[in-house]
């Protein structure tokens, strides 16, 4: 009966992973709105315990799979960035400020008054709020496809972008879709920069932490990790990019012969390989893709790889919200406190709001060079923070690591939050970009903001 039960639901939520996204298109109601409802509704149901995770005693479940689905979305998210990204080419990096203000400003910010706030309003112990900050502080590349760009841009629109960039063409950059780049941009890098302040909550739970354990964590987790994940990503994805798309073997030309697969073989190969070394595999995986698509970037080859990752990226999403709702109302929610809800509304409404407009206002880029936002732009990029599968993971991966004696606690309120984004940045993210669209004076995003996903 079990088995059977088991079969009916996921070929039900897999037809609903099929027609959902076509359906919901014209309505400000977001596929992952429905989804966590359906499964609020589903474990509602007696039957329904055998679907029900348990946070503390299904641990590594929760954890394998929020880890592969951050993976599949970060390589997504990698692949569809237009914008190319030339170390050499300094100008290249200032078209990608609102990426580096939202992280090195708004992101460090978020952590610490999260942080803050759980100490105060809940009286958490320093790592458990530090913990706290670390988990709902990034953004999510897995539930915000409504606010992020979507797959790769054609060969010929591709080469008018790049020339419009060069030459920092004024009508290139009204064209240019900065909410859509800077939310999705964020989202690939921030995911994997989120865990050195994860590390540094399970070194303070395991106590004496000092000097010199500062120095360690500033010196190891924060810079040597990040160094060696990126540097890994980026070397698997020029190796993979050059085999594809120039091997001297024809054979192994896997661009020509249009094989997609390669996009899933390298993400599971550069997060492996920077794990190995002790880098940041989310990085690696999100530098990876980038360097695979900067490897040829006019190929649309990317576009093949891109479809195969998001249609995995969709399953696996599908099934994570299915069961975030129906643990939601199996006993998810069972130690919210007000203080809780006090940091998830804070979170949504406050706290990320600030900090990113903050991070976007200092010493503005002006908005007629590509990277300038204007007032609304800045308002719309600083509101679009959605919270999701990420901060499930890096709980689930604290839990592991050290003892938190509020983790069920931690739990309620990161579910909460969780639900709360979904159901706020999902009745808001259509109109509002909508609007942006309108007033930019085009029919859709333009050149370098393509229809989302």
């Amino acid at each position: 009966m079990t088995d059977a039960l088991t079969y009916l639901v996921a070929g039900l939520c897999l037809l609903l992973a099929v027609v959902l996204p076509q359906a919901l298109r014209s309505l400000a109601i977001s596929a992952p709105m429905v989804l966590v409802g359906i499964g609020l509704v589903i474990g509602l149901f007696p039957l329904s315990g055998g679907f029900a995770l348990d946070p503390v005693d299904d641990e590594l479940v929760i954890l394998h799979v929020t880890e592969l689905t951050v993976l599949v979305a970060l390589m997504g998210v990698g692949l569809a960035l237009d914008r190319p990204l030339r170390p050499r080419q300094l100008r290249t990096w200032g078209h990608w400020s609102p990426t580096w203000r939202l992280l090195v400003i708004a992101m460090p910010i978020t952590i610490g008054a999260i942080a803050v706030l759980g100490w105060w309003a809940a009286g958490l112990a320093p790592a458990a709020a530090l913990l706290l900050g670390a988990a709902l502080a990034p953004t999510d590349p897995v539930l915000a496809s409504d606010v992020q760009v979507g797959g790769p841009m054609l060969a010929d629109d591709l080469e008018e972008l790049e020339q419009g960039l060069a030459e920092e063409n004024s009508d290139t950059v009204e064209r240019l879709d900065e909410v859509r780049f800077a939310l999705t941009s964020e989202a690939g890098l921030n995911d994997g920069l989120a865990f050195p302040f994860v590390y540094l909550a399970i070194l303070v739970a395991a106590g004496g932490f000092g000097l010199a354990e500062f120095g360690e964590w500033v010196g190891w987790y924060l810079v040597g990790k990040v160094t060696l994940g990126v540097a890994v990503g980026v070397g698997a994805g020029w190796l993979l990019g050059k085999v594809a798309f120039r091997s001297s073997r024809p054979s192994l030309r896997l661009a020509e012969q249009g094989e997609p697969l390669l996009a899933l073989a390298a993400l599971l190969a550069s997060y492996g390989a920077a794990e190995l070394v002790g880098g940041y595999g989310f990085l690696a995986v999100f530098t990876c893709a980038m360097a695979m698509r900067a490897s040829e970037r006019h190929h649309d080859y990317h576009r093949a790889m891109h479809e195969v990752v998001e249609r995995l990226e969709r399953l696996l999403t599908l099934a994570v919200l299915l069961f975030l709702g129906i643990a939601t109302t199996r006993g998810l929610l069972n130690e919210l406190t007000w203080a809780g809800v006090l940091v998830g509304v804070a979170v949504i409404f406050v706290i990320r709001p600030l900090a990113g407009l903050a991070s976007l206002s200092l010493r503005l880029r002006a908005k007629d060079r590509p990277g300038g936002l204007d007032k609304h732009d800045r308002l719309a990029v600083a509101f679009f923070g959605v919270r999701g599968v990420g901060s499930l993971y890096y709980l689930a991966y604290a839990a592991g690591e050290a003892e938190f004696d509020e983790l069920r606690w931690l739990w309620s309120t990161v579910g909460f939050t969780i639900v709360l984004s979904v159901l706020v940045h999902g009745v808001t993210a259509k109109p509002v970009l909508a609007r942006i669209d309108r007033r930019r004076g085009a029919e859709g995003p333009g050149l370098a903001g393509q229809q989302p996903t």
